[in-house]
């Protein structure tokens, strides 16, 4: 295929060398004569070729109708990316497809020398890319002249608005020229985009190049599923099993990187980490030595690694699950870019299987239900790469016969073949040992029948430490890694609660509980020989012995003589002779003697008893007695 006559000839050239014979649905919706000089509201999914597209859509309005671009000034584009290293990349990006419209970029990112940034403004530049922050300090500081401005380019917007850039972008936007034109890429496009278009864009062209049926088709998504305590080990064996040549690994926070990134540099593997705590230069020497070969893993947080591109990335893992559909989105697009396949693991523990296909089902996503790989697959795909190296198919050179018959003169084949078996095996790291949980599609309840010669545990819970299925159901499943449906029967009891498990997951659980526990502090699962009679709650004292009657409002009360024989001997014995005894009136009780009033004029006040020939203290005036006389 060939590429649009509509090209512009710079662009056209760039793009030949750079290899594209075709070109992606974004970048052939942009260059379409409607869209000729308007405001864009483009929707694509991520590694489409926005960049290459927002490139290709402000170049005539860049250019006018001179051949190449004037001397450097005032910047005529300015390019905002909700990231240091997407900035970075789209400056990249633009380097090479305005080279021969001999175009200079100048970057403004947080993170770099503020001075050294001024001063390449203070140059003067064609395009200015940079992240929202730091474009506002310049424009208020006076550093970058908005005057010129042709066109503002917003990539990534919606991931802008998520990360709290909303008042720098209005600030922005309000600071350039109303004449220019605005053009919004995002992913999706929610209200807020949409608002933000409203306000800032004049009869936008609203462009979708993907419809949301048609996510990532050129991504295999893989859905992994592995007891909660062997998630590293199942990173660990999905490396080896891929051999991928870039692989880009998710994590949810800093701390789960630096641990994962250990984890793996420990094991012989090249990584590096990305994560906001480190420094811009951390970053960029992280990615370039991605991109030169010195690292192949790269351990991400899913802030830092924002619209970044590796070169030949062909495996994304999700270590951790992602919060929503945007998030596995996002973070699945850094593979499968403009045309290039790629595949996406997404790890899930056994607990929380349900969420990732939730996850996956809200994205529109149909992903493979697999095993991870065991340590027995991968030590036969060891063996096999190793028999069919192709160092062994080529001859020995002229110059290194000599030296080959010295080998076979003082070291048999055999000897020469274990060596040369050990140093492959050597170069390898060790796969992980990894309980492969039986996946369990059938949601269906279990019949009565299926738990024949099933098995019964038991755990130390019950009543007294209030003990429901809606909690103990979850724990029990995620200790021996099954489903709710391999459980039966539940009894709960005063200390301690009984449960049956399905024949077919007996062993399954046992070894899973004997590893992993319950996960709760004193809490243990063991097995029972079998239902059995547990004691229950003692009966309450104040109950009458004997098992209760049916109650019968119809039926008439028993006489007292009854009453006394079921319930036993009253507290007195002579209780009949006192119930019938009538109480004596109150005239005959005899009368108290009644006491005379008298007013209480309260307890008299302490007072020092004077010393021996010492005269007592006056008494206190009685003021009222006074005005009275």
């Amino acid at each position: 295929m060939s590429l649009p006559e509509t090209i512009i000839a710079p662009i056209a050239r760039a793009l030949e060398a750079k290899g594209y014979d075709s070109l992606t649905p974004v970048q052939a919706a942009v260059i379409e004569p409607e869209a000729d000089g308007r405001d864009l509201l483009v929707s694509a999914q991520t590694g489409s070729g926005k960049t290459v597209a927002f490139g290709m859509a402000i170049a005539p309005t860049l250019l006018g109708d001179d051949p190449i671009l004037p001397a450097p000034g005032a910047p005529l584009a300015l390019v905002i990316a909700p990231t240091r290293e997407l900035a970075m990349q789209v400056r990249r990006e633009l380097d090479w497809l305005y080279a021969d419209m001999h175009a200079q970029t100048a970057a403004g990112v947080g993170g770099m020398d503020q001075r050294t940034e001024r001063r390449a403004l203070e140059r003067g530049a064609h395009i200015v890319v940079g992240t929202p922050g730091r474009l506002r300090d310049h424009i208020t500081r006076g550093a970058l002249d908005m005057s010129a401005l042709r066109a503002v380019v917003l990539d990534e917007a919606d991931e802008m608005l998520d990360l709290g850039f909303r008042e720098d972008l209005e600030f922005i936007l309000a600071a350039a020229p109303e004449d220019r034109r605005t053009l919004l890429f995002s992913a999706t496009v929610p209200r807020p985009i949409a608002e933000l278009a409203k306000t800032f864009q004049n009869d936008a062209l609203r462009i979708t190049a993907t419809s949301s049926g048609e996510q990532h088709a050129d991504i295999d998504y893989k859905l992994m599923v592995v007891p909660a305590d062997q998630r590293e080990n199942a990173v660990i064996n999905t490396l080896l099993w891929y051999e991928s040549t870039n692989t880009i690994v998710f994590a949810s926070t800093r701390e789960a990187v630096k641990h994962l990134s250990a984890r793996l540099h420990n094991r012989g593997f090249d990584v590096v980490t990305l994560s906001g705590e480190l420094t811009q230069a951390e970053r960029t020497n992280a990615l370039q030595a991605m991109r030169d070969g010195r690292a192949r893993i790269c351990v991400a947080t899913d802030v830092a690694a924002r619209g970044i591109d590796l070169p030949n990335l062909d495996l994304v893992i999700h270590a951790e699950l992602p919060m929503n559909a945007e998030t596995l989105l996002h973070r699945s697009g850094r593979t499968g870019r403009a045309g290039r396949k790629g595949t996406c693991v997404v790890i899930s523990p056994t607990h929380r299987k349900r969420v990732a296909l939730s996850i996956l089902r809200t994205a529109k996503i149909g992903a493979e239900l697999l095993a991870p790989p065991t340590a027995a697959e991968i030590d036969a795909r060891y063996q096999e790469h190793i028999l069919t190296a192709e160092a062994l198919l080529v001859p020995a050179a002229e110059e290194e016969a000599p030296l080959v018959a010295q080998l076979l003169e003082r070291h048999s084949p055999e000897v020469i073949a274990a060596a040369y078996l050990r140093m492959q095996l050597a170069a390898r790291p060790v796969p992980e040992d990894i309980n492969v949980p039986v996946v369990d599609d059938d949601r269906t309840p279990r019949t009565r029948e299926a738990f024949a010669g099933g098995s019964w545990f038991k755990v130390n819970l019950g009543r007294k430490q209030r003990a429901e299925p809606r909690w103990l159901l979850p724990m029990i499943c995620k200790a021996g890694g099954v489903t709710k449906g391999a459980i039966g029967s539940i009894r709960i009891f005063d200390t301690e609660t009984i449960f049956e498990v399905a024949a077919d997951k007996v062993d399954s659980f046992l070894r899973n509980v004997g590893t992993n526990g319950t996960g709760e502090k004193g809490v243990h699962i063991n097995a029972v020989e079998g239902p059995g009679e547990r004691p229950d709650r003692p009966q309450s004292k104040r109950r009458p012995p004997g098992p209760p009657e049916k109650y019968d409002p119809m039926k008439p009360r028993p006489e007292k003589a009854d009453r006394k024989e079921r319930y036993g001997k009253p507290r007195s014995d002579d209780f009949d002779s006192v119930m019938e005894t009538p109480r004596p009136p109150r005239e005959a009780r005899p009368a108290k003697a009644a006491k005379p009033f008298t007013k209480d004029k309260g307890k008299p006040k302490w007072s020092k008893p004077a010393a021996e020939g010492e005269a007592r203290p006056p008494k206190k005036k009685d003021h009222k007695k006074s005005r009275a006389e």
